[in-house]
């Protein structure tokens, strides 16, 4: 029962926090706040990006900060994968069937 409320309210949290990213402007025109990336496109509050700044890079997340979009460092490096070469078997065979 406590993961279903705790489920509840991370859904309440995130709807509202989702409804907090539009600004009603003057004449009640809505003003979408977002954050952009270096080609200029659009990345929703929240997201998270890889960001290269003055020879670094690190994990960002598009936040808002005193009603201003803005990219917050959220970890000291980015995330990345790399793929280990398939061992042979002792007779230059691979054990995988050829393509």
């Amino acid at each position: 029962m406590k993961h279903a409320s705790a489920l509840v309210v991370s859904i309440f949290m995130a709807a509202s926090a989702s409804a907090l990213a539009d600004v009603a402007g003057p004449g009640g025109k809505t003003i979408d706040c977002y954050c952009t990336d270096k080609s200029g496109a659009r990345v929703e509050l929240g997201e998270l990006r890889c960001l290269q700044v003055d020879g670094r890079m690190f994990m960002a997340q598009c936040q808002m900060s005193l009603n201003v979009p803005m990219w917050r460092e959220v970890q000291s490096s980015c995330l990345s994968a790399s793929l280990q070469p398939l061992p042979h078997s002792p007779g230059g065979t691979s054990d995988l069937p050829e393509l």
